[in-house]
């Protein structure tokens, strides 16, 4: 059983998932089972939201950028919409990145549609203790949700790209889509336009394609199971935030944050879980 793998397998089969090794190269090189790899980070990943959960609250930040990512589970959205896949097609996680911490407070898994973005800035509201000014791209949902959760008075500014796809067209792309023209408005108060920018999120899209196999390009490493893709995210976060030292900042984003004292070790990450 998997509950009776040595702690040291486990700390090795998940440092190689938070690296971006695929389940069968992790299998081959610890001579662990799949399923058994598969299984231990659906329990890790799900440890470390909760995690996550209680450590992201009574933050004070001062500039957040909101962005969303495409995946897909089982097949994309065309493919599961011809063959009647239920539980299969695209599915977005919905971030928010501090912009001088670079930490994540806050992230969903879901659609893109009004009532996940809905979700998603509520959430990001709760874990926080004052306004921060916000930034986004141009999905029209995080107006009301931004209102709705942060008040009218919120200084808040979209960052409009002009692509030559659409937009929904360039996120599902392999290849970076071309930018024809870039332009930042502000959406409610009087959000500080030079700070209005979406770069640090999305570099940190970048980081988790990087970093989580199902969500690297041009592979069939793709989630099979809405729980396992869940897990996936929630274990990158974690890692990102409490383990990965960040290039920049030569500290973990929780430590810049003055959540945490010290940078975990993937070993400590596996044991607050539960799991070592």
């Amino acid at each position: 059983m998997s509950n009776n793998l040595p702690a040291e397998k486990k700390i090795a089969a998940i440092s190689m998932l938070c690296e971006g090794n695929s389940i069968r190269s992790i299998e081959r090189m610890t001579g662990v089972h799949r399923d058994t790899i598969m299984r231990l980070g659906v329990r890790v990943g799900q440890g470390c939201a909760e995690i996550m959960d209680k450590k992201m609250h009574g933050l004070s930040i001062a500039q957040v950028q909101v962005d969303e990512l495409w995946g897909f589970i089982g097949a994309k959205q065309k493919t599961a919409k011809a063959n009647d896949m239920k539980d299969a097609g695209d599915v977005w996680v919905w971030v928010a990145l501090d912009a001088a911490t670079k930490l994540v407070p806050s992230f969903l898994t879901g659609k893109r549609d009004k009532m996940h973005a809905t979700q998603f800035i509520d959430d990001l509201a709760s874990r926080l203790v004052s306004t921060p000014q916000i930034s986004s791209d141009a999905f029209p949902a995080y107006a009301d949700a931004i209102e709705r959760a942060f008040g009218s008075e919120v200084n808040y500014g979209a960052v409009i790209k002009t692509f030559t796809h659409t937009n929904l067209e360039a996120q599902r792309r392999y290849s970076p889509p071309d930018v024809l023209k870039v332009k930042k408005i502000p959406v409610q108060g009087l959000p500080d336009m030079k700070l209005c920018s979406t770069s640090y999120v999305e570099k940190q899209n970048h980081t988790v394609r990087m970093h989580c196999r199902r969500l690297s390009r041009l592979t069939n490493a793709f989630s099979k199971k809405r729980e396992n893709f869940d897990a996936a995210i929630a274990l990158h976060y974690a890692y990102y935030n409490f383990c990965k030292t960040h290039g920049t900042l030569r500290c973990t984003p929780a430590m810049e944050a003055g959540i945490e004292a010290s940078q975990w070790k993937v070993s400590e990450l596996v044991e607050r879980t539960g799991e070592a």
